[in-house]
């Protein structure tokens, strides 16, 4: 049998900023494409990619950047 551990179908990418703002940088925004991207060709899907800074996170799926 076939274990679920084995098949990855989707994934979160997450990254802190130590500058404290969460915000994504150009650098972010293009990287998430590409992680979207090599996703793709490889079947998982890229739900989330999320920046958390001191107290704060900012998720590029909730500011439509995926």
């Amino acid at each position: 049998m076939e274990s679920t551990r084995d098949n990855c179908v989707y994934a979160i990418f997450v990254h802190n900023h130590p500058s404290g703002d969460p915000q994504p940088s150009e650098d972010d925004i293009k990287l998430t494409k590409r992680l979207v991207e090599a996703g793709s060709i490889v079947g998982i899907e890229v739900l989330d990619h999320v920046i958390v800074a001191d107290r704060a996170f900012a998720s590029l799926k909730a500011l439509n950047l995926i």
